[in-house]
C-alpha cells in the first residue's frame, strides 16, 4: 500500500467518521483513503470554512476534528480558522500536503506558520515512519487538547508504506490532583465563605466536569456560574446563574460582584469573563483550578492556585468535606436569592426600551420573539461583532453541547461555517447560525455547503448595514462611521440565489414564516434578513470593548 492510503485507513481505524476540506492536487489521494474507509467527507467552498467546520464539530461532538488541505495556499486561506481552533485548545488534526522543494510555487515553511499561530508542528518523515508520526500527531491532538498541523510531503505520499506494523496511539493520561495541604486550604475558604461563586470554563465543560462541580457546589452552598464558552452547562442546576462577564445579566452580575469567594475551574478568569476585573469585590478571595500551571494567576492575582483537573480537584475538596464532617453551610443559597434567580435572571426578563422603528426591529424584542418559536433541542453558533450578545443571551440553548462560541480570536466572518461544523456533529438537533451582516458576507461562500448538504439550518443575519463595533466605539470620539457603514443589500434574496429560504423582517408580525417553516420538517435552509435597529453599541460591547 501507499502511504497516503495507510494514513488515511490508520486514522478511520483510530474513529475519525468525519472530514472537512477542500481537495487539491496535493490532498486528493489522502481524502480520497479517508473516505475510501468509510469516513465522511464535507466539501467546504473555502479552506478557512473547512477549518472552522472541523473546529465546530470538535466543540459540539467531543471527537477530533480533522481537516485536509492543500499545500500552501490551501494552507494559508485556512490560517484565521486555525489561528482560532488553536487558541481554545480544540482537539484538531490539520493533515496538509507539503511542498518541500524550494523551487515550487506552493512551497512555504508550513511548519513555521502552524508554531507562530500557537499550534503544534509535526511530519510525516519517511514512508518507513509514517503511522508512527501519525499516531504521534492524532495522540497530540487528542491527548493534549492541541491543533496539530500534519505536514505530509507530496513525495512521501506516493511512496510504498514500508513500516513494521500497525502503531498504537498512547492512551490519555489521567488529569494531576492538587496535594492535600491545597485541597486542605481550598477547603477551608470554601466552608468560611457567606457568598461563594464557581466559575466553569473550558475546562469543566463536560458531564463529569459538572457533576464534580454540582456536587461540591452543594456542600459549601455555591452558585454556579460559567464562562461563555461553557454556557448551558448548568441548565438544570436551581442555583445556576448562567454567563459570568460581559454577557452577564443585572442579576448575575449582581450575584457575582457581591461574592466573597470567587473559584475559577478550568477558567482563565480573563477580561471578558470578568469584566476587567470589575465583577470581582476587591475583598473577595480568588481560587484558579488549571491543568496549566502557567494559566493560574496569568490574568490576576489569585489568593490560592490548585494545579489540577476540574474534576480531580472538585472530587477531592468534596471528599474532604465528607470526611470533616461538617454540616452544609447555606452560603448563597438562600430562599431570596432563589426567588430573584426565578423572576430576574435571564436577559428577557428584564425590561428595555423597544427601539423598533417603521422598518426597523429591536434586536433585543426580535430575539426575544425568536426564542419563542424555535423549538428547545437547538445547537446555536454565533459569530462575532457588535450583535453578538444578541444572539448569545436572548436565544435560549439546551445544554453545553448547544452552543458553540468561537471568539478565542475574536475574527468576524466564522459564524457560518461554525454552524455547518456544529450541525453535523449534533444532528437531531435545529442548528442555528446567528451573524451579522459583515461576518455573513465574509462567510457567504459556505451557504452554498448550506444548501447542498440539505441542512435545516435557520440563519439569522443581524443586519445593522454597519460593522457595528467600529461605529459605536469611534463614532463617540468624533470619527465619522463613513468607512464603515453600507447600504443596505437584500441578503435574502441573495440567500435565495443560494438556494435557501429566505425572509426580510422589519417588525414582530413578519416572524410567522419562521413557525411555518419549523412545522414542514425543513430539508432547506431558512435564512431571515433581520433588519435591526440601532442602541448606540451593545450592553456587552460598551462594557468589555478591548483589543
Amino acid at each position: 500500500m501507499l502511504v497516503r492510503d495507510v494514513i488515511g485507513q490508520f486514522l478511520v481505524d483510530q474513529g475519525v467518521r468525519t472530514v472537512f476540506g477542500v481537495v487539491g492536487s496535493g490532498n486528493f489521494h489522502v481524502t480520497d483513503a479517508m473516505v475510501s474507509a468509510g469516513a465522511r467527507f464535507v466539501a467546504a467552498r473555502h479552506e478557512g470554512g473547512a477549518a472552522t467546520m472541523a473546529d465546530g464539530y470538535a466543540r459540539m461532538s467531543g471527537e477530533v476534528g480533522v481537516v485536509t488541505l492543500h499545500q500552501g495556499c490551501g494552507y494559508t486561506n485556512a490560517l484565521t480558522g486555525l489561528t482560532e481552533a488553536s487558541k481554545s485548545h480544540t482537539p484538531l488534526l490539520v493533515i496538509t500536503a507539503e511542498a518541500t522543494d524550494e523551487r515550487s510555487n506552493f512551497f512555504i515553511d508550513q511548519g513555521s506558520v502552524a508554531r507562530g499561530l500557537g499550534a503544534s508542528a509535526t511530519r510525516v518523515r519517511s514512508a518507513d515512519t509514517a503511522l508512527e508520526d501519525v499516531a504521534r500527531a492524532y495522540a497530540l491532538a487528542r491527548n493534549g487538547r492541541r491543533t496539530v498541523v500534519l505536514n505530509v510531503p507530496i513525495d512521501v505520499q506516493d511512496q510504498d508504506w514500508r513500516g513494521a506494523g500497525i502503531p498504537a496511539v498512547p492512551a490519555r493520561l489521567g488529569e494531576p490532583r492538587p496535594d492535600d495541604d491545597d485541597i486542605g486550604s481550598f477547603v477551608e475558604l470554601l466552608l468560611s465563605a457567606e457568598r461563594p461563586v464557581f466559575v466553569v470554563g473550558r475546562g469543566g465543560r463536560s458531564d463529569e466536569g459538572r457533576n464534580a462541580v454540582a456536587e461540591l457546589a452543594g456542600r459549601c452552598g455555591a452558585l454556579l456560574a460559567t464562562s461563555a464558552v461553557a454556557r448551558g452547562l448548568f441548565n438544570e442546576e436551581a442555583w445556576g446563574i448562567d454567563v459570568s462577564g460581559g454577557f452577564s445579566s443585572p442579576l448575575t452580575a449582581e450575584l457575582i460582584g457581591k461574592a466573597d469567594l470567587i473559584v475559577g475551574f478550568g477558567c482563565v478568569l480573563n477580561m471578558w469573563t470578568m469584566r476587567h476585573g470589575k465583577l470581582i469585590s476587591e475583598t473577595a478571595k480568588v481560587v484558579q483550578v488549571d491543568i496549566d500551571p502557567m494559566a493560574i494567576g496569568r490574568n490576576r492575582p489569585v489568593d490560592l492556585g490548585l494545579w489540577g483537573g476540574v474534576v480531580e480537584t472538585a472530587a477531592a475538596a468534596s471528599a474532604e468535606i465528607d470526611l470533616r464532617g461538617t454540616p452544609p453551610p447555606t452560603g448563597y443559597r438562600t430562599e431570596e436569592v432563589a426567588q430573584r434567580l426565578r423572576n430576574e435572571l435571564r436577559w428577557s426578563q428584564a425590561e428595555t426600551l423597544n427601539l423598533s422603528t417603521g422598518d426597523r426591529i429591536d434586536p433585543r424584542i426580535f430575539s426575544r420573539e425568536l426564542n419563542n418559536l424555535l423549538p428547545a433541542e437547538r445547537v446555536l453558533s454565533v459569530d462575532s461583532g457588535n450583535f453578538l450578545g444578541y444572539a448569545t443571551m436572548y436565544l435560549d440553548v439546551p445544554d453545553e453541547n448547544g452552543f458553540c462560541f468561537t471568539q478565542a480570536f475574536q475574527s468576524v466572518g466564522l459564524g457560518l461555517a461554525t454552524a455547518i461544523g456544529a450541525a453535523i456533529a449534533q444532528p437531531r438537533r435545529l442548528p442555528i447560525a446567528a451573524c451579522g451582516d459583515g461576518g455573513f458576507l465574509m462567510g457567504i461562500s459556505e451557504l452554498e455547503t448550506v444548501s447542498r448538504l440539505a441542512l435545516p439550518m435557520l440563519v439569522v443575519v443581524y443586519n445593522d448595514a454597519m460593522y457595528g463595533a467600529e461605529v459605536h466605539h469611534f463614532s463617540p470620539g468624533g470619527d465619522p462611521p463613513d468607512i464603515v457603514t453600507f447600504p443596505d443589500s437584500d441578503l435574502a434574496s441573495i440567500a435565495r440565489g443560494y438556494g435557501c429560504d429566505a425572509i426580510t423582517v422589519r417588525s414582530i408580525d413578519q416572524l410567522a414564516p419562521v413557525k411555518d417553516w419549523i412545522s414542514s420538517g425543513p430539508s432547506r435552509p431558512l435564512v431571515i434578513d433581520a433588519k435591526i435597529a440601532s442602541d448606540s453599541g451593545s450592553w456587552w460591547l460598551q462594557e468589555a470593548f478591548g483589543h
